[in-house]
């Protein structure tokens, strides 16, 4: 009843929709292990590195000793080098479920884990328009992790579960489709 990525594995790998989505609420619930580290693509195409070429929203074990560096706009629920999240996420147990919601419509991106929001942001406002340098170099003084986000402003793309070897699990994926009908 579950997705899951066992840790060992070699690794990971990204899972996609087959369906691209505009304005969307995706629901899940997920359940870390030690130092998990996975990411939710949203907005991107297939084969690309997310983060840059569509939006990453972290999902990680953030308290776990091998991320005590970490930077803030890795945090998890942080939209990845753009938006962290306003709260430092608190988990139970490792190995119990929590649950995460995404809410995109338009540049507003709303990430709420187990009932709080952590992260009510736009896009656009945090790079102030410049998803990538505006003198073609790839150091980017608009962004929070100071590089060239391309695909940041997609008006649509794929959903994706971004593994990246740690051991996590995902239930009860559920897309809603806030721009069916509309253009």
């Amino acid at each position: 009843g579950a997705i899951v990525l066992y840790p060992g594995n070699g690794g990971g790998g990204n899972l996609y929709t087959k369906n691209e989505y505009k304005d969307f609420v995706f629901r899940f619930d997920f359940m870390l292990t030690e130092g998990a580290n996975n990411g939710i693509g949203i907005r991107t195409p297939m084969g690309v590195d997310a983060a840059y070429h569509g939006m990453e929203i972290q999902i990680l074990d953030h308290d776990a000793p091998i991320y005590k560096n970490l930077r803030i706009y890795q945090q998890h629920g942080s939209v990845y080098g753009i938006i962290p999240a306003q709260e430092h996420v608190v988990f139970g147990d490792l190995g119990t479920w929590n649950t995460m919601e995404i809410h995109a419509v338009g540049d507003r991106i709303t990430v709420t884990v187990n009932g709080r929001v952590i992260l009510d942001g736009d896009i656009r406002q945090a790079c102030k328009g410049h998803n990538v340098s505006e003198d073609g170099s790839k150091k980017n003084p608009y962004t929070v992790d100071g590089k060239n986000h391309p695909g940041l402003f997609n008006k649509k793309g794929h959903l994706g579960l971004l593994g990246h070897g740690a051991g996590i699990q995902f239930r009860n994926l559920r897309v809603l489709d806030l721009s069916a009908g509309r253009q």
